[in-house]
């Protein structure tokens, strides 16, 4: 009965953006007081309250939760989001994005090779390197540039950004997840390798699929043409992620494989691909400093992450052990903290603003484009903030624990089979993978006692599972529909685009589900 309570939220959201056809904001909004006045007066009624907190205040346990939340979305998914559209904007600005059209498009007018380099090969790598929508803002919005439908731009990013997103922002998610875990809380590295590696196990054929899907999208005639790429592609991926996440951990796996995938598509396309159609307007050839020009928002992006990131130990520990703010969450025994030269939102900024600056155009215009870009973006802000606040509140009240354990109590010996689901709803109620770990890591582990599993290698293949289901659910969760919304330029959309996604993102869960259960 819990659980079917606890669930009501998640229905809600499901019924206002697809049955009603309600705008994202409007229906994360309701949903958030729905969920507050769940917390406030059904959780307790029904003991769903977790042990620690049933002392406290109610009043309390929702307020501080919800503040808790408010300042999740904004530091840093929201900074993260503002500058990846920021970015992509000052390209638009200074018309460089016309640059990046006509390069991409040089080389093949195959639109399938284009498609896929963009939200898989460079998706993956913006997902590895930074994380938190910037692997589904920065694609489509290139990909509208190019010409596509909005639609459909918002339908492949989402899609590609998935099984990236268990090594984003350089391997945070599968940390985190073995570290929630891991005895003191601190796992060690052959635990993480061992992890990572089981993740991409699970995950194996979903590297061919999915790729395979995302040129159907594009073109359903060229089935053979789909078939051979998605397996070059997929094929390429899996096997450099494996690799990267057996042997150098959780850090690697996505900005490596990604590298991959690209020179993967690259070497298609001269082999195979169509020649480029000869027309009568001249070709244009630019220089390198043409070409410096116009990728010089992305390249100094990638040089500012990759340096600041955990592949750079020596100025990542500065970074994150200086000026970083502390905020004590009374009653709930939470303290939020957020580093200011840490996040990968500041270094968004920087690379976009150095980049727009090497474009010409002047440090008052870049202010007024990202002025611009803040006011564009105002009710995605409203729904990150109601979501990321009712996945606190959810989380806090007991209502996330419920589902789970309802959950485990039905499934019972086939849980495997559904271990990815319980990944999935994690996502899909607080838009991280990340999140989704810290919720249903020791659940995941709890389970796996329970079902036999021996401490180690089983343990850590159910525990796996988990960043599995997560990065299905990110393909559907409403943060994620809200950053396609903004970045494609499809205000009130988001119930459209929902219902596109959930046929791929339910087929996915199923397949994880049966690695999972089988493996």
């Amino acid at each position: 009965m819990s659980a079917l309570v606890s669930i009501i939220p998640i229905v809600l959201l499901f019924v206002l953006m697809l049955g009603f056809k309600m705008a994202g904001h409007k229906s994360a909004f309701i949903t958030l007081i729905v969920t507050i006045l769940l917390g406030l007066f059904v959780a307790p009624a029904m003991d769903m309250v977790p042990d620690s907190l049933k002392g406290a205040s109610i009043y309390g346990v929702v307020w501080w939760s919800f503040v808790e939340g408010v300042l999740k979305a904004v530091f840093p998914i929201l900074i993260i989001i503002l500058m990846a559209i920021y970015s992509y904007n000052i390209l638009v600005e200074s018309k460089q994005i016309e640059v990046i059209k006509d390069q991409f498009t040089s080389f093949t007018d195959d639109k399938g090779i284009l498609v896929l380099m963009l939200v898989w090969g460079f998706g993956g790598l913006l997902e590895g390197m930074a994380g938190f929508g910037t692997a589904v803002a920065i694609p489509a919005a290139i990909l509208i540039g190019l010409g596509f439908k909005p639609m459909f731009s918002a339908l492949v990013a989402l899609i590609g950004n998935t099984v990236a997103t268990g090594f984003g922002a350089v391997g945070v998610p599968v940390t985190t997840l073995c570290n929630e875990v891991a005895p003191g809380g601190a796992a060690s590295a052959e635990a993480i390798c061992e992890t990572s590696a089981f993740a991409v196990i699970q995950l194996s054929p979903l590297f061919i699929i999915l790729p395979f899907i995302i040129l159907m999208l594009t073109d359903k005639k060229a089935i053979v043409k789909n078939i051979c790429l998605a397996l070059w592609t997929g094929v390429i991926s899996v096997l450099v992620q494996y690799v990267c996440a057996k042997y150098l951990g959780a850090e690697t796996p996505a900005i490596i494989g990604s590298v991959a995938a690209i020179v993967a598509i690259i070497i298609y396309a001269k082999l195979f691909a169509p020649k480029k159609k000869e027309t009568n307007t001249e070709k244009r050839s630019y220089t390198m400093q043409e070409t410096f020009r116009a990728w010089s928002v992305y390249l100094f992006i990638l040089i500012f992450i990759l340096v600041s990131g955990a592949l750079c130990p020596p100025v990542n520990d500065f970074l994150k052990t200086h000026l970083v703010s502390k905020v004590p969450l009374p009653v709930i025994g939470s303290t939020f903290k957020f580093g200011w030269i840490s996040n990968a939102g500041l270094m968004l900024f920087l690379g976009a603003t150095i980049g727009g600056l090497i474009q010409g155009l002047s440090f008052g215009k870049l202010m007024a484009v990202l002025a611009r870009t803040v006011v564009n973006l105002r009710n995605t802000v409203i729904t990150i903030i109601s979501l990321i606040a009712l996945a606190s509140v959810m989380n806090y009240v007991g209502m996330i624990s419920a589902i789970a354990a309802g959950l485990v109590a039905i499934t019972g010996s086939f849980y495997p089979f559904f271990a990815p689901l319980i990944g999935a709803i994690g996502t899909f109620v607080t838009g991280s993978d990340t999140s989704s770990n810290i919720l249903f890591a020791k659940l995941q582990a709890n389970v796996a006692g329970q079902l036999g599993y021996a401490p180690g290698s089983e343990t850590n293949w159910l525990v796996a599972a988990n960043t599995t289901g997560a990065t299905g659910g990110k393909m559907i969760s409403p943060q994620s529909i809200a950053i396609a919304t903004a970045s494609c330029d499809m205000p009130g959309k988001d119930g459209e685009i929902m219902k596109s996604a959930i046929p791929y993102a339910v087929l996915y869960i199923i397949i994880g589900g049966l690695m999972v259960y089988f493996g």
